[in-house]
């Protein structure tokens, strides 16, 4: 691909699916992906960059199948209409339920990608499993918080400015990716209650469908040594792309080394904790230590068992077989492991 998108060849799969916007946007109502306002080319002026930043998302996530690309778009356009979660950024939550489960921090000199900063979804099971009931039970609610975290987190990405453009599909990294680490500390990998397994599978489901291409890297950390055979055992039936796209670790104080040392310490960094210096979405109370809500972009850097959260089932059914992928979910294998 070229080094811009000023120039696109006419037979250049991005410059066709472009060509064809238009017809999809009528069709499906909707022209808002990822908040990025989504522009068909006319007869003076071809589509915005930003405009062709989704559009390429779309194709990468289906291996460069136009048609796949086009359906899934399609869905996912149909389904933001419906269940406006642009808006859930602005719902207010529970924070006795959700306070400390999910945070949205920046991290810099992270190993796996080459941005110089990297927006980073920590999602704390540890947490969740205390009281799995409470949050898991309403799954409505948990699953309008859990989008408001995605979205928060993309809109850290700043999508509406984004000037870069991305690789074809094989051809390099996608630099508009948040990081995700999944914290499974005090969790049960044995146990898992009916509210937390409904709640995990359709979260799964959504994500796969409606947000491909967000995630570019996966730790999951304080995962049990005893627990360490199902990585190997998982790898039998992922893809190689999937393989390299996710890090296990029995300790989290080990992950200063992947995403550097301005983490917080309970990561093996130096930094103040999340609650301290994330964002998350907005909490019915702040009488507690949960970070504070997004009312802004991030300002500065830091980026005993007792119960059952998303567990083994959640990581291996984010992280499903290369040749046993669902057919009614589109995109490459590797991406439909992301997170929940």
């Amino acid at each position: 691909m070229a080094a811009h998108w000023s120039n696109l060849p006419k037979e250049h799969k991005l410059a066709h699916f472009s060509a064809e916007l238009s017809s999809i946007l009528e069709n499906a109502g909707h022209n808002e992906m990822y908040g990025v306002e989504l522009a068909a080319p006319t007869a003076d002026k071809p589509a915005p960059h930003t405009t062709l930043i989704i559009l390429q998302k779309y194709l990468r996530a289906n291996v460069d199948d136009l048609e796949k690309a086009k359906e899934q778009l399609t869905a996912a356009l149909k389904w933001r209409k419906e269940y406006q979660p642009l808006k859930a950024k602005d719902d207010v939550f529970d924070a006795d339920k959700f306070a400390s489960i999910g945070y949205v921090t920046k991290v810099k000199a992270a190993k796996e990608t080459p941005n110089e900063e990297d927006i980073a979804c920590f999602n704390i099971y540890g947490n969740a499993a205390k009281e799995s009931k409470k949050i898991f039970g309403d799954t409505d609610a948990f699953i309008r918080w859990r989008v408001a975290l995605q979205e928060l987190a993309i809109s850290q990405l700043n999508l509406n400015s984004a000037d870069k453009p991305i690789p074809d599909y094989g051809k390099g990294p996608d630099p508009y990716k948040m990081i995700a680490v999944h914290d499974y500390l005090s969790v049960s990998f044995f146990r898992q209650p009916a509210e937390s397994k409904a709640s995990s599978q359709k979260i799964i489901d959504m994500f796969q469908r409606y947000y491909p291409e967000t995630v570019s890297y996966k730790y999951v950390v304080n995962v049990p040594t005893i627990m360490q055979w199902m990585m190997g055992a998982m790898k039998m039936l992922m893809s190689k792309d999937s393989i390299q796209t996710m890090t296990w670790m029995t300790y989290g104080n080990q992950l200063y080394q992947y995403l550097g040392t301005d983490i917080p310490k309970e990561y093996g960094g130096t930094g103040a904790t999340l609650a301290e210096t994330a964002i998350t979405p907005k909490y019915d109370s702040q009488e507690t230590e949960a970070a504070k809500p997004a009312e802004a972009a991030i300002e500065g850097v830091p980026a005993a068992e007792v119960g059952s959260a998303p567990t083994a089932q959640v990581v291996a059914a984010e992280t499903p077989s290369a040749t046993n992928a669902a057919p009614e979910v589109t995109g490459k294998p590797e991406e439909k492991a992301t997170v929940a």
